[in-house]
């Protein structure tokens, strides 16, 4: 029961990154996130749904084009933490960005989101 919980709000974490629109991303994570969510990027340590949409948007406006991210494994959850694997990849072949990121969750919410982002390199044809 407990992985079926992380991986309904991690998925809806992931379908902000594939929203029809923008305007879309901030309801996609008010469904996934605590308000106080604290997010471990690339860039460091932030805290609030905000900064999470701003890093989303960020990826979303990628220069090769609007890609997608999806979930490539099952969701593990041996404790309080739950971690899976992802994938972004750019129209047309373009650059791909693979990652495991890890989430705590409060109340059936995400309240901390670890990324662990891999290399980028081309999608394999």
């Amino acid at each position: 029961m407990q992985e079926e919980t992380a991986q309904s709000a991690i998925d809806t974490f992931i379908s902000a990154f594939n929203a029809s629109n923008d305007s879309y991303v901030t309801t996609l994570l008010s469904q996934a996130l605590t308000s106080d969510v604290v997010f471990w990027g690339p860039f460091g340590r932030s805290e609030g749904i905000e900064s999470v949409e701003r890093f989303v948007l960020d990826i979303r406006r990628h220069p090769a084009g609007t890609g997608t991210m999806v979930r490539c494994s099952a969701v593990d959850m041996p404790d309080e933490w739950a971690r899976y694997q992802w994938v972004f990849t750019t129209p047309d072949g373009g650059p791909r960005l693979a990652g495991t990121d890890v989430v705590h969750l409060r109340r059936s919410l995400i309240d901390q989101v670890i990324v662990f982002a891999g290399e980028i390199e081309p999608s394999a044809s």
